[in-house]
C-alpha cells in the first residue's frame, strides 16, 4: 500500500478538501488527524447558535466515524500533531504514534489572540474558536445580566446579536471608534452601531480593556480610562492568529501566515497548507469562500491535476439581524474614496478607485438587496 495523505485539521478546510479529493481519486489511502472529536459542523453557525436554538451537540452534523465513512478515511481524532519532518515525510503525535506521508496537508486553523489583560481574572476570559470552546461559553452563560465582550469586529458583533436571543444585555468594548472598523468606514459603522443599540447591544468605543477581575457577582472589567464595567462573562473577540509554530519548527517558511504559493505548497515539497493557517499570495483570509475556493485547488492538485487557486470577488455577509450588513472587502492597498448614500432604511457605501472602479462596498438594511447588481462589478480579489 502506498503512503497515505495526511491532512492535519478536521474544520472546514479540512473537510472539504478531502471530499474534493474523494471525488477524484477514491483509492489512495487517506488520514486525517484531529485535534478535537473530529465532528463536522459549520463553524460560522458558532456566532447565531443561540439564536438558532442550537446546543453544541446539535450542531455536529456528522461525527467523526459517520465521516470516515463517507470519505473512506482514517479519522484520528482528540490527537495532537507535535512535530513533522518533511525529510523523511514523516508525521510525529504527541502520543508516540508516527505516519509517513506521501503528501502533508496543514489545516491547522488558527488560535485566538489574547489580550495583555492584568490580575487574577485574566485567564479565565472566554474565546470561541471551535466547538469544543461554543460548549464552555454555552455552559458558562448566565440567566440574566451583562455579558462583556471584547473586540467589535466581525465576531463580537455577530456574538452581541446572538446573546440578546437569551435575553442577556452585550456590551461591546473596543479602542476603535466604530464597530467593524477594519472593514467599513466610519459611517457605515455609526449605522451599524445606532441599530445594534436601539436592539439592545452597549458600546464602549475608543477605550480599550486593561484587566478583568474577579466580583462576587461574576467579573469588574477595569478599562485604560478608570471606567469599571461589571459583568456576569467575559468573552474575548480581537481576532485570530494562524497556527504557525509546527511549521516554523519544521523549517517552512513563515509570515503572518504559512507561506504557500497559489498551488499551496509551502517551502516544502509534499507538504501544503490551506484555510486559517495559510498565507496565500500576501493573503490571509479566515473567510467560507476564499476557504473553498483553495480547497478544490488543492483537491485537484493532490489528485494529479495540478491547478492554481483564484478568488473572485466574494463578499462576506455578517450575521447580525438587527442590521443585515454585507461587506465586499478590498485587499488592495490603493488610493480611494467612499461614496455613501444612507438614509433610515439604508446604507449603501461604494469604495470607489481614483479611476472610478468599484473595489469594494458595505450595503446594510434594505441597501443589502443592492449585493447582485453590485458584485459583478467588483475585480476578483485574485485572478
Amino acid at each position: 500500500m502506498s503512503d497515505p495523505i495526511v491532512i492535519v485539521g478536521a474544520g472546514l478546510a479540512a473537510y472539504h478538501c478531502a471530499r474534493e479529493f474523494r471525488k477524484l481519486d477514491t483509492e489512495t489511502p487517506l488520514f486525517i488527524v484531529a485535534r478535537d472529536g473530529a465532528g463536522f459542523y459549520s463553524k460560522p453557525m458558532l456566532s447565531n447558535a443561540l439564536a438558532a436554538g442550537k446546543s453544541p451537540e446539535a450542531l455536529v452534523m456528522k461525527s467523526a466515524e459517520k465521516m470516515a465513512e463517507e470519505l473512506n478515511a482514517t479519522i484520528w481524532p482528540r490527537c495532537d500533531m507535535a512535530s513533522f519532518d518533511p525529510s523523511v515525510r514523516t508525521v510525529s503525535m504527541a502520543d508516540g504514534r508516527q505516519l509517513r506521508y506521501r503528501d502533508l496537508v496543514l489545516a491547522l486553523g488558527a488560535d485566538p489572540i489574547r489580550l495583555p489583560l492584568t490580575s487574577e481574572a485574566a485567564q479565565q476570559v472566554l474565546s470561541v474558536n471551535d466547538l469544543d470552546d461554543y460548549a464552555r461559553f454555552a455552559g458558562q452563560l448566565p440567566a440574566e445580566g451583562v455579558v462583556a465582550i471584547l473586540g467589535s469586529g466581525l465576531i463580537g458583533c455577530e456574538f452581541a446579536n446572538d446573546l440578546l436571543a437569551r435575553g442577556l444585555r452585550p456590551v461591546l468594548i473596543d479602542p476603535a471608534a466604530w464597530p467593524l472598523s477594519r472593514l467599513v468606514p466610519r459611517e457605515a459603522g455609526d449605522w451599524l452601531r445606532r441599530r445594534l443599540e436601539a436592539a439592545g447591544v452597549s458600546f464602549r468605543l475608543g477605550v480599550a480593556a486593561q484587566a478583568v477581575e474577579t466580583a462576587d457577582d461574576g467579573y469588574r472589567i477595569v478599562l485604560v480610562d478608570g471606567e469599571v464595567i461589571q459583568a456576569a462573562l467575559v468573552l474575548s473577540a480581537v481576532g485570530l492568529a494562524p497556527r504557525v509554530a509546527l511549521a516554523r519548527a519544521a523549517g517552512l517558511d513563515v509570515a503572518r501566515g504559512i507561506v504557500v504559493g497559489r498551488d499551496l505548497q509551502t517551502s516544502a515539497p509534499h507538504v501544503w497548507a490551506l484555510g486559517d493557517c495559510a498565507e496565500v499570495a500576501g493573503m490571509s483570509l479566515p473567510f467560507v469562500m476564499p476557504i473553498m475556493q483553495q480547497a478544490r485547488a488543492l483537491a485537484a492538485t493532490l489528485a494529479g491535476q495540478a491547478a492554481s487557486v483564484g478568488y473572485p470577488a466574494m463578499p462576506v455577509i455578517v450575521k447580525t439581524p438587527a442590521c443585515p450588513t454585507v461587506v465586499a472587502p478590498c485587499w488592495r492597498d490603493s488610493d480611494c474614496t467612499w461614496q455613501i448614500e444612507a438614509d433610515d432604511g439604508a446604507l449603501v457605501a461604494r469604495r470607489l478607485s481614483g479611476e472610478g472602479v468599484l473595489e469594494g462596498f458595505v450595503l446594510m438594511g434594505e441597501g443589502v438587496k443592492q449585493r447582485q447588481a453590485l458584485v459583478p462589478q467588483l475585480l476578483p480579489w485574485l485572478d
